[in-house]
C-alpha cells in the first residue's frame, strides 16, 4: 500500500526541513491526502486501460471488461480471453497487447509483483518488461501501490512545473534538473511528488 498520511505528514515534515520554500508551500496548500493504491497484477491492468483515455471513459472500459470476464485480479482470466473479446469491450488492437504482455509477465512467473526487487531501479526495470509500462507508470505504481518513500517521478510534467513554482523558478525545469535538485530530499522524494500533485492541483482551483 502506498505512504500513509501519518507518513506522509512526517516527510513533508523533513522535507520542510530541507529545503525551506517546502514550508511556505505547505502553510498554502496544507497536507495532501495519501494516493493510495492495491499491490499487484489488477492496479497494474487498471493502469494500462487507462491510459490516454478519461477516468470516465476508463472505468466504462473496465466495468465491461468485469462483466464480460468475471474476475480480473487472476491474470490466466486474461491470458485465456480472446482478442475479439477484449477488442468488443473497448480495448485497442494495442492495449490488447499490452493487457497480454503484462499477464504473459505474471502468469509465466518472470514477474512476481509479491516480492519486487528492493532496489527502486531494478524494481522499475522489472516492471518497464511489460510492454506498455513505462518508467512513470512504474514509478507511479511503486508510489501509490508499494509505497517506496524515495520514488522520484522527475518526468512528470506537472511535478516538475509545480517544483519549479515551489522553489521560485520561472521556467519549468527539466528532468535533469530535477533529478539534481532532490538529492538533498532523500529519502523522502516520493512524498514531495505528492506534495507536487497537491499544490498544483490548489494552483489550478486557483486559476
Amino acid at each position: 500500500m502506498g505512504l500513509s498520511q501519518a507518513q506522509l505528514k512526517d516527510a513533508i515534515d523533513a522535507l520542510v526541513v530541507a529545503e525551506p520554500a517546502f514550508g511556505v508551500a505547505l502553510t498554502r496548500a496544507g497536507y495532501p491526502p495519501p494516493r493510495i493504491r492495491d499491490r499487484g497484477y489488477e492496479t497494474l491492468l487498471r493502469t494500462i486501460i487507462g491510459q490516454q483515455v478519461s477516468v470516465a471513459a476508463a472505468q466504462s472500459i473496465w466495468n465491461k471488461l468485469a462483466a464480460a470476464l468475471g474476475d480480473l485480479t487472476d491474470p490466466v482470466i486474461v491470458a485465456n480471453a480472446s482478442d475479439e473479446t477484449l477488442r468488443a469491450v473497448g480495448l485497442s488492437r494495442q492495449k490488447v497487447l499490452y493487457a497480454r504482455s503484462l499477464a504473459d509477465e505474471v502468469t509465466s512467473g518472470r514477474l512476481d509483483l509479491a516480492n519486487l526487487p528492493a532496489d527502486d531501479e531494478e524494481a522499475i526495470a522489472a516492471l518497464t518488461r511489460i510492454k506498455g509500462i513505462g518508467r512513470w507508470s512504474a514509478e507511479i505504481y511503486l508510489l501509490f501501490a508499494e509505497g517506496r518513500p524515495d520514488i522520484w517521478p522527475a518526468g512528470d510534467l506537472a511535478v516538475q512545473i509545480e517544483i519549479g513554482r515551489i522553489l521560485g523558478h520561472a521556467e519549468r525545469p527539466s528532468e535533469k534538473m530535477l533529478r539534481a535538485w532532490s538529492l538533498p530530499w532523500r529519502p523522502h522524494r516520493g512524498a514531495a511528488a505528492i506534495f507536487a500533485w497537491h499544490h498544483y492541483k490548489i494552483d489550478m482551483d486557483v486559476i
